[in-house]
């Protein structure tokens, strides 16, 4: 099995190359998807966070208000690594009793957004990393995502440089251009991952 992690600035295109590795046959761990399964009405992870929040983090229909949970941690240092103490060691014990159900000759893709941020490279084989230009960037969140040009830029600089993500790429995966640029590049990648986990 090959254990490999996937990350990228916002705008990117990581959930693209994730779909694309995903359809060739990788197993996919989605980290945000996880994220959210953990925290869903009746699971431990929630009661935990109301705990520490208080009731005032939950929508009328008993699940996780995010918007509400959001503006009390990211003003709050202190306050985000509570809700992170509580989530982050879920999510990881998620993610590695789907990676241990994999095929021994699985290639196993994590993508996790701040993998970079939380200095998590060391737990893969190898980690790949989708690069684009704070231009191109930019130009996504605004025209694609619909975001505000400030609300982008501000998303942006919270996150590691390109120089500190690929500080810590085995492989880069260049998606400055157009979709159908991506995809031979991705193709390649993907060769390159089955041959390093079939000689594992």
């Amino acid at each position: 099995m090959l254990s490999v992690g996937l990350t990228g600035g916002i705008g990117a295109g990581k959930s693209e190359v994730s779909r694309l590795l995903a359809s060739y046959g990788a197993v996919l761990i989605d980290a945000d998807r996880i994220a959210r399964e953990v925290v869903e009405p009746g699971t431990p992870g929630l009661a935990a966070i109301v705990e520490t929040f208080g009731p005032g983090v939950l929508g009328a229909d008993g699940s996780l208000d995010r918007p509400k949970l959001g503006s009390i941690v990211f003003a709050d240092p202190e306050r985000l690594a509570a809700l992170n103490a509580i989530v982050h060691p879920l999510v990881r014990a998620r993610s590695q009793a789907l990676e241990e159900a994999a095929a021994p000759d699985a290639v196993v893709v994590h993508d996790v957004p701040l993998l970079t941020e939380n200095e998590l490279a060391r737990l893969y084989d190898l980690v790949i990393v989708v690069d684009a230009s704070t231009k191109t960037q930019l130009e996504r969140l605004v025209r694609v995502r619909g975001m505000a040009d400030s609300e982008a830029r501000a998303r942006m600089a919270a996150q590691a440089t390109r120089e500190e993500r690929r500080a810590i790429a085995d492989l880069v995966i260049d998606n400055d251009g157009p979709l159908e640029a991506l995809e031979p590049q991705v193709r390649t990648v993907w060769a390159e991952l089955k041959k390093r986990a079939a000689g594992r």
